[in-house]
């Protein structure tokens, strides 16, 4: 291999250590909140704004910070952004008062909104074709093994030293990946100049800001809550409206012609249901483990590695069957074992146990592991290096919509099949409305009245709302094969493709 070659790898492992402090950064705060509670005097709105905080920011910046890095330069804005998440980071550990941690936590966003899409819309510019699945899959991986790992060094931390640390930690991983870009990645830009588009970047950050608002909001307060379902729908309009005006005005922010191609539409909207399923499954799995097993934070954390194994071991045979088959096979193999994972989980009792979730989880890990990536090389590849950045921050704005939404839907069903399957008859009022809030108000109101059968009926309604969840959740599987039917191509319509553009090079 030769040293220019190796150099291409070491900057994406550099970036991986970014790429892992965000990923970190989106469980281990929910440790930390019980404390932050306490020490910083924070209300339960506050609370939820350390999260809200970050995640509207970070949605509403990625277009309008992918487009600086085309146009700046990718280099400026990466280290740019490392040195905001870096700096937020400290500023975060430090805070002493809700309001500071809420700013912080913005910051925190706005530099996670140029790390994402910049990190990942180098792997276009510095790597062939051939290339660019393991560079996927290096970086996908990255992304994949914070979320659990969250929790895992999170629950140390926390039992050994103050809440900030869940911070600090972030410190040492920006470090390396400053360094390492500083001395190893070549700058690169896009090479023409375009206007800014105002009006393009300003629709697009409302119409996200609005969409992100309005499904946290129904996640929160039901989908039945006006103001919640007004705000979404007003982000869907505004966001319809950004894409037909970048169809039609003379300088777009993103590439009219990316709206048009069945593979970075094809890609973006099925790595957008994948994470809807992802971000679902991650949301009622560490309920389930705590309330229903009864594992701590720390061995929730420990018990989610399977997933993780599943997506590290799936990714390099998701290479391998694109290789030989094409993106379309990989794409439908993943989402069926997906498919069949969560199918399993979905017969989950309170008496199944952890080895049988082992099995359901390792299976939903793999299939992500093989559809996820091939998804996304499908959409990347539909990139020109030009617009690489912006192009790359669409499809993690596209991700990020799907996750939230995956989180708000999904939460509701796993909250009406709760409800539904307690059976209240023999509950005190005070308990019973306690109960109803969620599964750890319900085994504290049923702990409290000191009644083993009022114990297994919450355990059993919950274990029945995930069930109904999961099933949402293999029918997300479902939908993405028929999209994947639709829209991509067979592996001999990919070659065909590729020989026509090269002979129209020639």
């Amino acid at each position: 291999m030769s040293s220019q070659n190796q150099q291409r790898w070491w900057v994406l492992a550099s970036l991986a250590f970014g790429i892992l402090a965000i990923g970190l950064d989106m469980t281990i705060l929910n440790l930390a909140l019980p404390m932050l509670a306490q020490d910083i005097h924070a209300t339960n709105v506050e609370l939820q704004w350390f999260a809200n905080g970050y995640n509207l920011v970070f949605a509403a910046m990625l277009l309008p910070m992918g487009m600086l890095g085309d146009r700046i330069g990718r280099k400026k804005m990466l280290l740019t952004g490392l040195l905001i998440f870096g700096a937020a980071s400290l500023a975060c550990a430090y805070s002493v008062s809700s309001w500071q941690l809420i700013t912080a936590r913005a910051f925190l966003g706005l530099g996670a909104s140029l790390i994402v899409p910049l990190s990942m819309a180098i792997i276009p510019v510095l790597f062939t074709e051939k290339e660019r699945p393991k560079a996927i899959a290096v970086w996908m991986m990255a992304n994949a093994i914070g979320i659990p790992l969250g929790p895992i060094l999170g629950g140390w931390l926390l039992n050994h030293y103050w809440w900030g640390s869940v911070f600090i930690i972030n410190l040492p991983l920006v470090i390396i990946a400053i360094l390492s870009v500083s001395f190893l990645l070549h700058e690169s830009r896009s090479q023409e100049y375009r206007p800014m588009d105002l009006p393009g970047m300003l629709f697009s950050s409302v119409g996200l800001i609005a969409l992100t608002y309005g499904v946290i909001q129904a996640g929160e307060k039901g989908w039945g809550d006006s103001f919640s379902l007004s705000t979404v729908v007003g982000g869907f309009l505004l966001l319809i409206w950004f894409v037909r005006y970048q169809t039609r005005t003379a300088h777009p922010l993103v590439d009219p012609a990316l709206f048009h191609s069945r593979r970075f539409a094809g890609g973006t909207l099925i790595g957008s249901i994948i994470s809807f399923a992802l971000f679902g499954v991650l949301f009622v799995l560490p309920q389930y483990l705590q309330a229903v097993l009864g594992a701590d934070a720390f061995s929730a954390g420990l018990r989610l590695l399977p997933l993780v194994l599943g997506l590290l071991l799936g990714t390099p045979i998701s290479d391998v069957l694109q290789s030989r088959f094409g993106t379309r096979t990989a794409i439908i193999a993943g989402s069926i074992l997906l498919g069949i994972g969560l199918a399993m989980g979905s017969a989950t009792t309170i008496s199944s146990g952890y080895g049988f979730e082992l099995i359901w989880i390792s299976a939903v890990g793999l299939g992500i592991g093989f559809a996820l990536p091939a998804a996304m090389d499908t959409a990347i590849s539909a990139l020109t290096p030009e617009r690489s950045g912006v192009g790359s921050a669409l499809l993690m704005a596209m991700r990020q919509v799907g996750g939230t939404l995956g989180v708000a839907i999904l939460g509701a069903v796993l909250n009406a099949g709760y409800r539904n399957g307690l059976d209240l008859k023999e509950w005190p009022t005070e308990a019973a409305q306690m109960a109803q809030r969620n599964v750890s108000a319900g085994l504290a109101a049923a702990q409290r009245t000191g009644s083993d059968s009022l114990v297994h009926s919450v355990k059993n309604a919950f274990v029945t709302g995930m069930g109904n969840m999961l099933w949402v959740c293999a029918g997300a599987a479902v939908v993405g094969i028929i999209f994947t039917v639709i829209l991509l191509r067979t592996r001999s319509a990919e070659c065909n493709s590729s020989t026509a553009a090269l002979e129209a090079k020639e």
